[in-house]
């Protein structure tokens, strides 16, 4: 794979109703089942930005169904199938398509985001700092940033459809989703994290913290949205590891490393991102995957 058209939207290619787009995914109503596209809209301090990043919607939809296939051991998920060639009339142009979109089930969405921390690292090292605590729990002093925890740590938040989720204990999760489900939610977040961060290590890669939606199914809980893509985790490569930095991110970074350095006041709309920072970043996206699928591009 090597596009050289970003995808910026899929509506112009998929003939179903719109239920939901957010800020790179599409949500489509098939009847009995999802359509989610992945576009190549790429976001940074809550602003979608232009140009999208020719290839992200690829890896992040590939990437997807690659971990997707091999935690299903561990957990149920949505996915039905991701053959754009299956949709017949629904895609008008599978060549486009095929490599970025996915039938899932219907789940009802736990309005939960299940956070697991393997290191302490951006907003957990900000409430440490701050309170010596990350989301209610104490924790030792005198941790340094980007220390591995001796165990994951969950940390939840409540999903806001609009704006930043907001991070939560595990006490107000309870009172939010019931004792057994939280306690359900969090081993098998912690499952998941751990099995996904010795895979991860195998290939040089360090999984230093991620994050996962769930659903009911006829009462079961299955795994739903993404997992393990550079947008919901923070891939370290293990050669760039030190503590007490700021570690360079297998993912957007060079997008927010440019905008902190633009002068732009995160309040207005920010001009176009320059191609060499595009072309910086859709590179990473492929890298990321080639890494960890060993395979090139997102099929």
């Amino acid at each position: 794979m090597s596009a050289t058209t970003a995808i910026a939207s899929a509506e112009a290619y998929v003939k179903a109703p719109l239920k939901y787009k957010g800020k790179v995914r599409e949500l489509y109503d098939l009847g009995e089942h999802y359509l989610i596209a992945v576009t190549d809209r790429i976001s940074a301090f809550d602003w979608v930005l232009e140009p999208a990043v020719p290839d992200k919607g690829n890896v992040l939809n590939g990437l997807s169904k690659f971990w997707f296939e091999k935690t299903k051991h561990i957990i149920p998920n949505h996915v039905v199938h991701a053959d754009a060639d299956r949709l017949g009339d629904v895609i008008t142009d599978t060549a486009i398509m095929k490599d970025r979109i996915m039938v899932t089930k219907k789940a009802e969405r736990i309005d939960i985001e299940c956070v697991v921390r393997g290191y302490i690292t951006g907003g957990g090292w900000r409430q440490y700092q701050a309170s010596g605590q990350i989301n209610g729990q104490e924790l030792p002093a005198g941790l340094r940033k980007n220390e591995r925890f001796p165990q994951p740590l969950f940390t939840p938040a409540a999903k806001n459809d609009v704006g930043h989720d907001e991070d939560i204990s595990i006490a107000r999760m309870k009172e939010l989703v019931g004792a057994e489900l939280t306690d359900k939610l969090m081993a098998k977040s912690i499952e998941l994290y751990e099995f996904a961060r010795d895979y991860c290590e195998q290939r040089g890669i360090i999984l230093a913290d991620t994050k996962f939606e769930f659903g009911l199914l006829d009462g079961e809980l299955i795994l739903i949205d993404e997992i393990f893509t550079p947008d919901s985790s923070r891939f370290w490569a293990k050669e760039n590891f030190a503590y007490d930095i700021e570690i360079d991110s297998m993912d957007k970074e060079p997008v927010r490393t440019y905008l902190a350095g633009s002068g732009w006041d995160k309040n207005s709309k920010p001009d176009p991102l320059p191609a060499s920072v595009v072309e910086e970043t859709s590179a990473r996206y492929r890298d990321i995957y080639r890494r960890l699928t060993q395979q090139v591009g997102g099929r």
